[in-house]
């Protein structure tokens, strides 16, 4: 697709790339419509395709016998599949599916592999970019360890919001549940406790953020540090607040 212009993009690692490696790697994409719950990448199974995301939300996802929860959440800052593909492996144990539809610009392993052989400065960035995934997950255990649910629930609704195209996140209970592996019941009362203090509005399959600056305090150290390694690593920015 070499009519793509770079300055027309929302992919933030295609928008920091230089002008002339992004001229090589644009014949090269394709775009692709994800479809809500679409697996871009299954557990365990052979990665041919890789996604620059442009617009939508995917869950990378740890799926135990003991059930489903959530490990990382990209958004148009990502390439999905870049760990497993960069490092040299072929598959990830883990799935990654589609949780709020959108569309990427998909790009085929070996092609990609090719150009990354060849452009140190193509191959530094996406490197760089692993390395703000690995901060995102540490925070996500952090956060786990040292958070109760309306903490947990306010970050993640944060980098939900971070991904998304308004205040409006369509979720259900059921699957923030699943996603932060905590019961319902134990969802449900943060939701309450986020709605009673005038943080979030929620309504059947939706969340609306009302105060974010309120949720970055309910949130704490969980949040952030993820985002100000992505804004110094690939943006090239002191200041990662910002929305």
């Amino acid at each position: 697709m070499s009519n793509l212009q770079q300055t027309g993009l929302r992919n933030g690692l295609l928008r920091a790339l230089p002008p002339e490696e992004f001229a090589v790697l644009a014949p090269l994409l394709r775009p692709e419509t994800i479809p809500l719950r679409r697996v871009l990448i299954s557990a365990n199974t052979r990665i041919a395709t890789v996604y620059f995301v442009e617009a939508g939300i995917v869950s990378i996802t740890s799926d135990a016998p003991s059930g489903r929860v959530e490990i990382g959440l990209l958004g148009r800052e990502a390439l999905v599949g870049a760990a497993a593909v960069l490092l040299d492996d072929d598959r990830s144990p883990y799935t990654h599916f589609v949780q709020a539809a959108g569309h990427t610009l998909a790009v085929d392993v070996l092609d990609l592999r090719a150009e990354i052989e060849r452009r140190p400065a193509l191959r530094r960035l996406l490197h760089r970019y692993i390395q703000t995934q690995y901060v995102q997950t540490a925070q996500t255990a952090f956060t786990n360890a040292r958070g109760g649910t309306p903490i947990r629930l306010a970050r993640w609704l944060l980098m939900c919001h971070d991904r998304s195209e308004s205040d409006e996140i369509t979720v259900t209970q059921e699957f923030m549940s699943l996603m932060l592996g905590v019961e319902r019941p134990g969802v449900t009362m943060a939701l309450r406790t986020l709605e009673k203090d005038g943080l979030i509005a929620k309504s059947r399959g939706r969340v609306q953020i009302i105060d974010r600056e309120r949720l970055l305090d309910l949130a704490g150290d969980g949040y952030g540090l993820a985002e100000t390694e992505y804004a110094r690593l690939i943006e090239g920015a002191d200041d990662p607040e910002a929305r």
